[in-house]
């Protein structure tokens, strides 16, 4: 027997930070390391040495440590306890920070056609692109999971269609196909008639354009603008 509990062996077993000695590690998902693992860590990044399981022995290591979270780790700190203090001090050297997937909507395309082509060389064969319906959709839709989540609904989308050539608004979860309806419903054109309603309405109830741009939450060369641009008849003495 090499060691006193099944698959340990004499010398202990190598972990992560040694066996990225002299490399990087990335940590994902800090934010849900239990704080008792927070302390190791801690001890690691401080004193650069580690000890393998099953074994008494101390070994230095010299590790580039990434560690990735989406949640904030100050509020963590403050309100929670959740997360140790020293820690995230020890590892918010540099930070980078990554908007969320609803604010840079201009990389779904890119993100979607990537994914696809992971699919098709895995299942080997199916759709390598969407069409612009659904591709609308994908960009209109809030993304609460992110990359993780516009990921599962491609692969989902893909198995749908996985004999077409393009994926469709079909293919998308239901979700989506509530969202295009809303989305016919308030079609551009739909949303000129809408304001322009508005602005005639809130200039019969002001008695001037000072009042109804201040209602708007417009200036007034703004209310101008539009009241030019709709044709918008109003009162005159309403200035």
């Amino acid at each position: 027997m090499e060691g006193a509990f099944t698959g340990s062996r004499k010398g202990g077993n190598q972990g992560k930070f040694e066996a990225a000695n002299e490399g990087t590690l990335f940590l994902d998902e800090i934010g849900e390391m239990p704080l008792e693992l927070q302390v190791s860590l801690l001890r690691v990044l401080e004193e650069r040495k580690v000890v393998r399981i099953g074994d008494h022995k101390e070994r230095s290591v010299n590790v580039r440590v990434i560690a990735a979270t989406n949640r904030n780790l100050k509020e963590e700190i403050a309100y929670q306890g959740s997360f140790r203090s020293d820690l995230y001090y020890r590892l918010n050297v540099f930070t980078i920070h990554i908007p969320p997937l609803r604010q840079r909507v201009e990389d779904i395309p890119n993100l979607c056609e990537k994914f696809l082509r992971q699919f098709h060389q895995y299942y080997g064969k199916g759709p390598l692109a969407l069409n612009n319906s659904a591709l609308q959709l994908l960009q209109s839709y809030n993304w609460p999971g992110n990359i993780r989540e516009l990921r599962n609904i491609i692969e989902r989308a893909f198995l749908l269609a996985i004999n077409e050539q393009h994926i469709l608004p079909c293919h998308l979860p239901d979700e989506f196909e509530k969202l295009d309806i809303v989305k016919q419903s308030y079609s551009i054109g739909n949303l000129k008639d809408i304001e322009k309603q508005i602005i005639e309405q809130v200039l019969q109830q002001s008695s001037s354009i000072t009042e109804a741009a201040k209602t708007l939450g417009v200036t007034r060369s703004t209310l101008y603008r539009k009241i030019e641009k709709w044709n918008i008849q109003y009162k005159k003495s309403a200035r």
